[in-house]
């Protein structure tokens, strides 16, 4: 079933080893795939909710464009006495999420699980770990601005400016959904801030859980906010404005911190691809930045915001005719998991997989889903950024004039004369 390029959309398939090395038999099967793919993707993108979710694959594929190199999540070192136990600890926690050899995220868990534990026992030695966590986690946060750098600023500008067309195009390939659907949700289990640079630079605008324009604060209670006008000419029937979106992300972010004080959750302005010695980022992160696993460690904040942001996550994909499409996303989180499988008990839901291999993880989470509810997009040729959106992703605009002229000439009677002028002709004036 897993080839290296497959594809299964509603009731076409369709499966090949290798990519032919001819480029017009290259042109032809894509054009064969595309003519199945396109138009289910296009009906797939317009139901009553649609959801994209995007992992760290997301911004390898971008970064792999721009030519920066995508932040690493292999394991790291944190130089104390107690390495073995972190390292044992985050792999067998690994395993029993199936994400098999343990990243630097189940360190950071692990780790921060012994920290709690030694602030009981042991001050000195808690202290000795939390500089030693500090270290770490300040060289993640200067990864992924790092990351974000070459992203943005990269030497290459033909690279960098093709990286930047294709993430817009991206998002507005799922953005553009008509006025009497619901906005597009975007999630992501991404710390970086590359969703909100590619909404800026395509004139996207977010709604999330910040208010405020100098330090946005993070507010838990959800409040169905929305940007509506009213057309010229008439009075209370307000509609949505185009280019309007949400975004969730699950795992937090590098700009956001815990005030300790005002023991609140803000975003700071830091700016995308700043520099690591930018003023606003901490030198002792493990206390104030918002990423997961790393919530400040205080009662309140322990489940506290993400909590809130996984009940909007399950709320907007667990109901009859909800979608969601993942990209990038490499289901080893088995939180996240839990919610799609939950999502695909509602026979109404649909998920559209888009991904660079079906390994083991996505393996196994398939098994606990219905076919019927499951397209697949599998590998290197599908998950590739540029043929994705050339070939494949709906047309990233609302084509209103050609879809009223596709009306009128369905209806509008035949010219008997066979004359293409006579159909297209201006009417006379009198």
């Amino acid at each position: 079933m897993y080839k290296r390029h497959f594809y299964r959309t509603g009731n076409h398939s369709g499966a090949w080893d290798d990519l032919p090395a001819n480029a017009n038999e290259l042109d032809t099967l894509i054009e064969a795939a595309r003519k199945k793919i396109e138009p289910w993707l296009s009906a797939v993108f317009q139901a009553e909710h649609l959801n994209l979710l995007v992992g760290s694959g997301f911004t390898t594929a971008v970064g792999y464009v721009a030519g920066a190199a995508a932040t690493g999540m292999g394991k790291v070192t944190f130089g104390t006495t107690y390495d073995a136990a972190i390292d044992a600890h985050a792999q067998a926690g690994a395993t029993a999420m199936k994400r098999g050899t343990a990243n630097i995220e189940d360190q950071f868990r692990s780790a921060l699980a012994l920290l709690d534990g030694l602030g009981v026992i042991d001050k000195a030695a808690e202290k000795t770990l939390k500089d030693a966590i500090d270290a770490r986690l300040s060289g993640f946060l200067a990864s992924l601005l790092k990351t974000e750098s070459g992203i943005a600023t990269g030497k290459d500008l033909a690279a960098r400016a093709a990286a930047q067309r294709l993430l817009q195009s991206f998002l507005l390939s799922f953005a553009s959904r008509a006025a009497s659907r619901e906005r597009l949700h975007v999630f992501t289990t991404n710390y970086d801030r590359l969703i909100e640079h590619g909404c800026d630079g395509a004139g996207l605008r977010i709604i999330d859980r910040f208010v405020g324009a100098l330090s946005p604060v993070f507010r838990a209670s959800r409040v169905e906010v929305d940007v509506h006008y009213n057309p010229p000419g008439i009075r209370g029937e307000p509609r949505f404005m185009e280019g309007v979106i949400r975004l969730t992300k699950l795992h937090g972010s590098l700009d956001w911190f815990f005030d300790k004080d005002e023991r609140r959750i803000y975003r700071s302005g830091i700016p995308f691809g700043a520099p690591v010695d930018h003023t606003d980022i901490p030198k002792s992160p493990v206390d104030t930045v918002m990423i997961y696993p790393n919530p400040a460690k205080d009662v309140e904040t322990t489940q506290y915001p993400y909590a809130e942001l996984f009940r909007d996550f399950a709320a907007a994909a667990c109901r009859p005719n909800a979608v969601v499409v993942t990209y990038g996303y490499g289901y080893g989180d088995d939180h996240v998991n839990r919610v799609l499988v939950d999502m695909l008990t509602i026979p109404s839901t649909h998920l559209v997989v888009i991904a660079y291999a079906a390994d083991d993880r996505l393996k196994a989470f398939l098994e606990k889903t219905r076919d019927a509810q499951v397209s697949l997009l599998l590998g290197p040729h599908f998950a590739d950024l540029e043929t994705l959106s050339t070939n494949y992703l709906p047309k990233p605009a609302l084509d209103y004039i050609s879809g009223r002229m596709a009306e009128l000439l369905k209806h509008r009677p035949a010219d008997p004369t066979g004359s293409a002028s006579a159909v297209f002709a201006p009417p006379a004036i009198s």
